[in-house]
Parts: C-alpha cells; sequence; structure tokens
C-alpha cells in the first residue's frame, strides 16, 4: 500500500489526492488519511506536536515520519517527540509544511512507506 499524494495546500486548507474531504490538519499513511484533531491529545502550538499524535502513524509500519510545522513554523516540535520516532526505528523530517509537503510527496512517489502530520495555518 503507498502513501497517498497531497495533492494541494494552502492557508487552513490541505487536500489528499483520492479523498472528497479537505483537511485543516492531517495525518497521512500508506493507505489513508484523516483529519488531525489537535484536541484528541490536548496539542498545542507550545509544546507542539506529541508522541500521542503520532502514534497512530506510527502504528501503520510508516519508514519516515514528515511533520509539518505550519506555514509560520508555529507548531513546536519537542526533542522528546522526535526521540520517540527514532526509538521506534523512524526517520523523521521536521520542517515548514510547504516543505514538509513536497518532501513527503517526493518521499511517497519513491514508495517509501512514508507518514505525515501536517499544519496547515500559522
Amino acid at each position: 500500500m503507498s502513501s497517498p499524494e497531497i495533492a494541494s495546500l494552502s492557508w487552513g486548507q490541505m487536500k489528499v489526492k483520492g479523498c472528497s474531504t479537505a483537511y485543516k490538519d492531517c495525518k497521512v499513511w500508506p493507505g489513508g488519511s484523516r483529519t488531525w484533531d489537535w484536541r484528541e491529545t490536548g496539542t498545542n502550538h507550545s509544546p507542539g506536536v506529541q508522541p500521542a499524535d503520532l502514534e497512530e502513524v506510527v502504528k501503520k509500519g510508516v519508514q519516515t515520519m514528515v511533520i509539518g510545522r505550519g506555514m509560520s513554523e508555529a507548531l513546536q516540535v519537542p526533542q522528546s517527540t522526535v526521540d520517540y520516532l527514532k526509538k521506534h526505528g523512524i526517520d523523521v523530517l521536521v520542517l515548514q509544511t510547504e516543505k514538509a509537503v513536497e518532501e513527503y510527496n517526493a518521499l511517497a512517489a519513491q514508495g517509501v512507506k512514508v507518514g505525515g502530520v501536517f499544519h496547515s495555518t500559522c
């Protein structure tokens, strides 16, 4: 199963190829995607992305995780979250969201089992 291409990104909206839903923030993995609702884990811009935000995608067997920090990189990613991924043997890229989407799509096109969490505003 391949990771779906992110078809478009603009402020506050992302579209994943093969999915009719537009997302504000989203999670993607080989074979699927869904909205990333920060309220599920109590995530905020600071301290930022928590391991709990990534567990679902990690369980899909990804080799690489791409984290999009927002258009202005307001979303923090603590070292403990990076360490959590590395402990599971997952490569991690933490980037501004437009760059993160480019990297994610490039990896997906190469057949890498890539997952991601992307914040599409600030």
